[in-house]
């Protein structure tokens, strides 16, 4: 058993698999006050909580409280009013000041609802009383960009064109993100997924008895966001080219951050070799089939910070792309690769794609699955 739940990362205290890990303790610790808020955590980090299989001998991993924390920083919650699955994330100020500054910035109006931005909305700010150094930052439960894949051309290229003009809104705003690579853009899943999924187990159900239900992005027209601004800043609108020391973010790659002595550099045009080398690596090596991308990703990634298109040209030069593709070319299957080589779409899958392209050619839907609003 302790091999078993070695090889797959489950806490184990003493000889009780399943058993809460330290980054968990800290957030049942949370749960009274955080009830008191209106957030309610899962039976797991609840004081009360007696684990559902009760042995070890009866050690289940598939149970639902079995489901444990990868890190420290994020859980999920129950809005009580609501009923409403939320993400709370834990930020310590003295390490990341500006983070909660930053999301209110966007997340107050008149920004807030503007159509064009794409920053993660902050629902709430949190205090815990006996902790000054933490903010708990309450936002919607968002899902990685990339799951389920994307089926077809059209919407990676939607996808392509909310990003690029959420980091223009930002720029626009002199906010450079600082670390917008993979894991830091978002999907919004409400519509997507109508009855929800489990927050751990993002393929099953809630009660993990099934496979989630979902409804296509055409259907459903996810809108993208970006989180996490722990490492990002606020510059002077009269500074056209602000310096900053080098923040070295979740990309390593960045050319500019390879030698250990880089002095202070502008961080706008690492956010657009950020976002480029996004592209090319989630979507341009792993797939078949957006090879009209290349050119502007090749330059998004240019060595030479200097020679990088700024995100205003970015954003024109994709319009101009997307105005010389074909609706047929827009509505085309991506081909995804795995390590073996291409990935093979069972006959179920191809049948069901070209039965919802059909359908979607008859209503005569928008091959681009904008959001709604």
């Amino acid at each position: 058993m302790s091999d078993l739940c070695e090889r797959f990362g489950i806490p184990i205290s003493g000889d009780s698999p399943g058993s809460l890990g330290p980054n968990e303790i800290v957030w049942r610790n949370r749960q009274p006050w955080l009830a008191e808020q209106g957030y309610m955590l899962r039976p797991r980090y609840r004081k009360d909580w007696v684990p559902s299989w009760g042995s070890l001998e009866n050690y289940d991993v598939t149970a639902e409280d079995a489901m444990f924390l990868m890190g420290s920083a994020r859980i999920d919650a129950t809005q009580t009013s609501t009923g409403r699955i939320v993400n709370l994330k834990a930020v310590e100020k003295s390490i990341h000041p500006h983070e909660a500054e930053i999301s209110q910035f966007f997340s107050t109006e008149p920004l807030a609802s503007h159509p064009r931005n794409h920053c993660c909305p902050l629902l709430e700010v949190l205090s815990p009383p006996d902790e000054p150094d933490v903010l708990i930052l309450v936002t919607p439960l968002l899902r990685q960009l990339n799951k389920p894949l994307m089926e077809s051309a059209g919407e990676a290229a939607e996808f392509f064109r909310q990003v690029f003009e959420g980091l223009q809104f930002m720029h626009q705003c002199h906010v450079a993100h600082r670390d917008c690579m993979e894991l830091n853009i978002m999907m919004d899943p409400q519509h997507m997924f109508p009855h929800g999924y489990h927050p751990r187990a993002i393929l099953s159900t809630h009660d993990l008895k099934r496979p989630a239900p979902y409804r296509s992005r055409m259907a459903s027209r996810p809108k993208y966001f970006f989180i996490d601004f722990g490492l990002s800043r606020q510059y002077d609108p009269a500074d056209a080219e602000p310096l900053e020391d080098v923040i070295r973010g979740g990309d390593k790659t960045v050319p500019e951050f390879q030698d250990d002595d880089t002095g202070p550099l502008n961080p706008f045009p690492t956010d657009i070799y950020y976002l480029g080398n996004m592209i090319r690596e989630t979507f341009l090596e792993q797939s078949r089939g957006l090879e009209f991308m290349q050119p502007l990703v090749d330059d998004m990634v240019q060595i030479d910070p200097s020679k990088r298109p700024t995100i205003d040209i970015v954003v024109q030069r994709f319009e101009d792309i997307l105005r010389g593709l074909s609706r047929w070319k827009l509505r085309s299957r991506l081909h995804h690769f795995n390590q073996f080589g291409p990935k093979r779409w069972g006959v179920g899958e191809q049948i069901g794609f070209y039965a919802r392209t059909f359908m979607y050619i008859l209503s005569a839907r928008d091959p681009l699955p904008r959001p709604r609003g």
